[in-house]
């Protein structure tokens, strides 16, 4: 049996959405779906909270998820990255459990839209493909080749990437991807020493459109609480 930690890294602190982590949102607080999926995906013997919160902390270890250590100031404050909490949650399980993992997967407390299959066909894509890391992502609804502009330091519009070849359709353009921000995957020794998640090995695992919505702001939350209830009302 592969021995796969799960994290999922939950600050107090929200712009977008006041409380967003333990908001509730169709009956539940919002973290509570991606503990529930974590748990469901058979994967895990432990599943892991950083947050500098004492309510996310009370309210992830009510749904079964352990929170043994709180977030440092530095390690929660907007000038953190993502990589580096992460990286610091692992390096405390491992610590904490007396173990070394051979695998994180890292889900996304914003993207509850998530299946349990999707948790589980992306390990298994990553396991089959030897990849180093996985990302997940949606395919793009604005293709860099064909609508998306930049303006440049003399006020110039134009496409954000060019082709030798002018594109007149986007269907021509080359595929292009939005993450998503819903699953990451490492292996051990490359969350440990690689500083980016964009790596000669990383792997790709396309979700859908409607399993992808990160929840940013009041209308992504609004949004999303629609798709769920219309979920739950077939």
């Amino acid at each position: 049996m592969k021995n796969v930690l799960c994290t999922i890294c939950a600050r107090g602190g929200s712009k977008g959405v006041k409380n967003k982590n333990i908001k509730e949102i169709n009956g539940k607080p919002l973290i509570a779906y991606t503990i529930e999926q974590a748990k469901a995906s058979g994967l895990f013997e432990h599943i892991v909270i950083s947050t500098d919160s004492d309510e996310i902390a009370d309210t992830a270890k009510k749904y079964g998820a352990e929170v043994f250590f709180k977030r440092s100031a530095e390690m929660a404050g907007d000038t953190a990255g993502k990589l580096d909490v992460i990286k610091d949650a692992f390096m405390k399980s491992e610590e904490y459990y007396g173990k070394k993992f051979d695998y994180l997967i890292d889900l996304d407390v914003t993207a509850p839209l998530r299946s349990v299959e999707d948790i589980v066909d992306s390990f298994e894509q990553f396991i089959q493909n030897d990849n180093d890391n996985l990302i997940t992502a949606m395919p793009s609804r604005r293709s860099p080749y064909f609508n998306l502009v930049e303006v440049d330091k003399n006020g110039k519009v134009e496409l954000s990437k060019k082709l030798d070849d002018t594109v007149v359709r986007r269907q021509d353009a080359p595929k292009s991807y939005d993450m998503n921000a819903s699953i990451y995957i490492w292996k051990r020794d490359t969350i440990l020493n690689e500083n980016s998640i964009f790596l000669e090995r990383t792997g790709l695992y396309v979700m859908p459109e409607e399993r992808s919505i990160d929840i940013d702001n009041e209308l992504d939350f609004e949004f999303v609480e629609f798709l769920m209830r219309k979920q739950d009302a077939r």
